[in-house]
């Protein structure tokens, strides 16, 4: 009897990588916009997709995306690159920099992902560990320079925590391991009030942001993300990227995304509010730890166990995400639209006799 092929060693020990998107009424637990972007969007985007010549291949430099890029960020074009969201862009900067014998340094508590994709491209992993408050300070810092890895991970805004990294910490990184390439997870950047590394990436050849499309600008179905790096990256990853990775509908869906930029940042603000009433509603509640954040989520350790607390909200139709595996006891709530979260406030004091 045929048992099928043999897949590589360990892979059948690694779950797939999943977030769950049952039909509830608030579904809170994956960071997305709350808010589509405005109408005008849709309808610039179906007059454009009708013209489209999908029976040709698409620009494989993403030439027009690239320069309404550059135009937004006045990053030169050439240190621009996308790809089909921020975690594809990780993946390439992973197979171009890291790789077998080489290794990754992360901070945990961190994104999750930054360890898989370094699993799925055989780069070892140096786990550092953040402090208290989560905040990168001199002795973590001074624990990567030891370690001296291929690639640093500095996610900011951090998620699960919320809180963006100091950005002293970053340009300590930077010039201390010029040889490793110092990647800056700005996913949630927009959120933030704090400053972007992006200012270090003139005066630094071994530097990375990434960005993506999914949050702030309301496209997480897109799928879009990009980064702003020195030439000589972007040169790399071409060497290692897929042909043709980015096709003609998600370019031209990110072009025409851009044109909206002032409505999404309206839309930012929205989701700020909210977060900021969640922090406030978490924290009126006896027993319950609530941590800054800087991102569009409100991590939080709850008076009761974690996971109780998880189910209890499920049953009243409110999703949120379990992040004990990474914070002990704690949990993580996404800034929704005001009537989702008016169903979490609910749902949470209830579950916590509150």
């Amino acid at each position: 009897m045929s048992v099928g092929a043999d897949p590589r060693p360990g892979l059948r020990d690694v779950a797939p990588y999943a977030s769950p998107q049952p039909d509830v009424a608030a579904r809170l637990n994956t960071n997305e916009c709350p808010h589509p972007l405005p109408e005008g969007f849709f309808e610039e985007l179906a007059t454009a997709v009708r013209d489209l010549p999908l029976h040709r291949y698409p620009d494989a430099q993403m030439t027009r995306l690239r320069e309404e890029l550059a135009a937004i960020t006045t990053h030169a074009v050439e240190g621009i690159w996308t790809a089909n969201g921020s975690n594809e862009i990780l993946a390439q900067l992973l197979q171009a920099y890291g790789g077998p014998g080489r290794r990754a340094a992360v901070f945990e508590p961190t994104y999750q992902l930054h360890t898989r994709l370094c699993w799925l491209t055989h780069t070892g992993v140096e786990r550092l560990a953040l402090p208290e408050d989560f905040v990168l300070g001199e002795r973590q810092v001074a624990d990567a320079i030891e370690s001296a890895p291929d690639v640093v991970f500095v996610c900011s805004p951090n998620n699960p925590t919320g809180n963006a990294q100091p950005l002293s910490a970053i340009v300590a990184l930077t010039q201390a391991l010029p040889r490793s390439l110092i990647v800056v997870d700005e996913a949630y950047g927009e959120f933030s009030p704090a400053a972007s590394a992006q200012a270090l990436v003139a005066t630094n050849d071994n530097i990375a942001i990434v960005r993506t499309f999914s949050k702030a600008f309301a496209l997480a179905g897109a799928r879009i993300g990009y980064v702003l790096t020195a030439p000589s990256v972007v040169e790399d990853l071409q060497r290692v990227r897929l042909p043709y990775h980015v096709s003609t509908l998600t370019q031209t869906a990110g072009i025409i995304a851009l044109r909206h930029r002032a409505e999404a940042l309206a839309l930012v603000e929205s989701v700020r509010v909210q977060r900021d009433r969640l922090t406030r509603e978490l924290r009126s509640i006896p027993g319950t730890t609530v941590y800054p954040s800087d991102a569009n989520f409100v991590l939080f350790v709850p008076q009761g166990d974690a996971r109780t607390v998880w189910q209890g909200l499920l049953d009243r139709g409110v999703l949120i995400r379990d992040m004990t595996s990474v914070v002990p006891n704690s949990l993580r709530v996404t800034a929704g639209a005001e009537h989702e979260v008016d169903l979490f406030v609910k749902a949470i004091r209830e579950v916590e006799g509150a």
